[in-house]
């Protein structure tokens, strides 16, 4: 679950938010990312602005949980790296534009982690019997984000490097984003590429292999 995009703190900008709820069957959509925003990305981080704190793997993994409780949500898209010469750059160039989810303080209940390692699943589960999971400046880059979402104070469209729900992860200038002071998503799914936490406590951890992923 993903890279921190920390930059030097921005000015806040004001944001004229009306309280109350925003429900998404599938939120993620909105975030998808246009030609042009691409384009922008690839010179944003040519210039330094945005960059992944280590090089991906290029192997996705899936988390599930049945709800995630967050406070302070931040959502951009960022653009990520490969290590140099990968066997599974494919056609990508070893890069990959992907969609940021941050949060400052998440719990998350039943969580499940499956990497596909060619016919047989690495299966990491933890929480249950009543104790969540807790990160702290959780951070996820991944392509795809499902589940039942409720968005508590929500602004659309803000630019990325303005951000201020999750102390210094922001994104480039220019970045269409979203933020929020809290989100839960129930039945969430999430298919990502990297996962970043100032802490990390998986109670009930249980570590193997299985025929089966999430």
């Amino acid at each position: 679950m993903l890279p921190e995009n920390s930059a030097a703190e921005q000015p806040s900008l004001a944001r004229h938010r009306s309280p109350g709820k925003l429900r998404w069957r599938r939120f993620g959509g909105m975030m998808l990312v246009s030609g042009a925003m691409v384009a922008g990305l690839v010179v944003a981080t040519a210039d330094g602005a945005i960059g992944a704190s280590f090089a991906l793997s290029g192997i996705p993994f899936t988390v599930t949980a049945n709800t995630l409780n967050g406070t302070g949500f931040e959502q951009f898209a960022t653009l990520d790296s490969l290590a140099p010469n990968s066997p599974n750059a494919g056609s990508s160039g070893g890069q990959l534009v992907l969609l940021v989810s941050a949060i400052n303080q998440a719990s998350l209940s039943n969580i499940c982690q499956s990497v596909n390692l060619g016919g047989e699943f690495l299966l990491i589960t933890a929480g249950g019997n009543g104790t969540d999971v807790t990160a702290n400046t959780l951070v996820t880059d991944g392509d795809q984000v499902t589940g039942d979402a409720t968005f508590n104070n929500i602004s659309i469209g803000q630019d990325a490097s303005t951000l201020t729900e999750v102390p210094g992860v922001v994104g480039n200038e220019g970045v269409f984003a979203q933020q929020a002071d809290s989100v839960t998503i129930n039945n969430l799914r999430q298919d990502n590429f990297a996962t970043t936490a100032a802490t990390f406590t998986l109670p009930n951890l249980s570590l193997g292999f299985s025929s089966n992923g999430c």
